[in-house]
């Protein structure tokens, strides 16, 4: 007896399907006539997309499987069952075509921190799936539009997602949409998600540091305000800072750039000092205000005196303007109060001149030239922003000219008559005083000359002429140029 003639019929349901679908695939085993009966031998299945075959047993001339095709790259896809030869009945082979169409997929987006800070790293994550019944794990690139502007980023697929970090640069544009498209492929359709990203000020710290500190009065002083955000935000601040020296001079506003602001004062006065300064960061749509306070030391300015005489040389008895000059040394400046102690050196009182627009000035008029040259001192006493400081200079006093007056009394004598010759000897201008000394006078009539000392400038002696033969007679005074007293 021969085995009996066999036919195989394969269908698959549902078709057509989507990747990752599962399908029923039945394979019915048939007698052929004359033959006749019930085949329970066993069935393999070819999914044509090169799986592995599948081996299973019939049942009443019936296998099933279930199978899922994991792309379309194949489709539509032969499937093959063939009945194995059981001993009673002959082997068939039966084949159905079978359709597989792309998954669906959903896209979503989502974006950690949300809300974020200016500044602050934000990540975002698309994750694709496919829709039921659809099944697998999509790959591809999925395209990421930040809504700020910027470029559009393409990131591939990993185990279904795609990550990338953003940082947005400002909050103008909040609250943002960001799209994830994703681009779909073979064997999943595109989709595409979008997601509000709310961005907000970052906050900030204002530092401001003066340079040099402590100062001087009149050194001009930088200062330098550092607006930095506070993590986790980030970027660099713009706007303004608006300095309060703390002086109650007018506040100075200057612009940030590059997270920095900077302004130059000058201090006058020391007398509020340490100085509480302020720096005021105003903020500006991406950055909130910040402000700090620091006190500033401002120290007295060293000055210089200096001092000069005119005329130098003098003469005996000539005023003399003594003038002492007052400065600030740098980096100090300003113009020095206060007053000056001349010191002229000659055993005379020192005189005190109040300080105007930095300059001292007294007259002087030295009456001798015994101490010639002449060391001046002049003490400046400082003031509230000045240090105290002293300058010399040296005074040349030569004696003054003089002019010698005679006056005989009576005028005219008579033979034999007592003369009485004054001398009154006195100082040329410049010049001033009282001059001493002697004064040798000639009466002009052969007699020997006669010496006499001076008292309030004026020498005396009392003469006869003996007879008028040589009259009218020449009477010379010679004043002895001793030094003025």
């Amino acid at each position: 007896m021969n085995p009996g003639a066999t036919s195989t019929t394969v269908f698959s349901s549902p078709d057509p399907t989507q990747v990752g679908q599962p399908v029923a695939i039945t394979a019915n085993v048939a007698v052929l006539a004359p033959g006749s009966g019930t085949t329970n031998g066993i069935v393999t299945f070819d999914f044509g997309d090169g799986t592995p075959p599948v081996t299973v047993p019939g049942v009443a001339g019936v296998a099933a499987v279930t199978h899922a095709y994991t792309e379309t790259s194949g489709s539509p896809y032969t499937i093959s069952a063939t009945y194995g030869d059981d001993g009673d009945f002959a082997p068939s082979t039966g084949t159905d075509v079978h359709t597989v169409h792309p998954s669906s997929t959903t896209t979503t987006v989502t974006a950690d921190p949300d809300p974020s800070v200016v500044g602050q790293e934000t990540t975002i994550t698309a994750t694709v799936a496919p829709v039921p019944p659809g099944a697998g794990v999509p790959s591809g690139t999925v395209t990421f539009d930040f809504g700020d502007g910027t470029p559009a980023v393409g990131v591939p697929l990993a185990g279904g997602a795609a990550i990338l970090p953003h940082t947005y640069a400002s909050s103008l544009g909040s609250p943002y949409t960001i799209t994830a498209t994703y681009g779909g492929g073979d064997d999943f359709r595109s989709s595409a998600d979008t997601e509000p990203q709310t961005v907000v000020q970052s906050a900030t710290t204002t530092t401001v540091n003066p340079a040099p500190e402590p100062s001087v009065v009149g050194q001009p002083v930088t200062f330098t305000a550092t607006v930095a955000p506070v993590a986790p935000g980030g970027g660099s601040p713009t706007g303004t800072v608006t300095f309060d020296f703390g002086d109650g001079s007018t506040p100075a506003a200057t612009p940030v750039v590059g997270g920095l602001a900077t302004a130059v004062h000058v201090y006058t006065t020391a007398a509020g000092s340490p100085y509480p300064v302020t720096a005021t960061y105003g903020g500006s749509p991406d950055f909130t205000g910040s402000a700090d306070l620091v006190t500033h030391s401002v120290g007295r300015a060293l000055t210089t005196t200096a001092v000069v005489s005119a005329p130098d040389p003098s003469v005996a008895g000539q005023p003399v303007t003594v003038t002492a000059t007052i400065a600030a040394v740098a980096p100090g400046a300003g113009t020095p109060t206060g007053t000056v102690t001349f010191d002229f050196g000659d055993g005379a009182a020192p005189a005190t001149a109040p300080v105007t627009a930095g300059v001292a000035t007294v007259a002087h008029a030295w009456a001798d030239t015994s101490g010639s040259p002449y060391t001046i001192t002049a003490g400046y006493g400082g003031d509230s922003d000045f240090t105290a400081s002293t300058g010399t200079d040296t005074h040349t006093v030569a004696p003054a000219a003089t002019h010698t007056d005679v006056t005989p009394s009576p005028d005219p004598s008579v033979t034999g008559q007592p003369v009485t010759i004054g001398a009154t000897v006195s100082a040329v201008a410049p010049g001033a005083g009282t001059p001493t000394g002697t004064v040798t006078i000639d009466p002009g009539d052969g007699s020997p000359a006669v010496t006499a000392p001076m008292s309030a400038g004026v020498a005396t002696v009392t003469h006869t002429y003996t007879d008028g033969a040589g009259s009218p007679y020449t009477i010379t005074a010679t004043y002895a140029a001793t030094r003025t007293s």
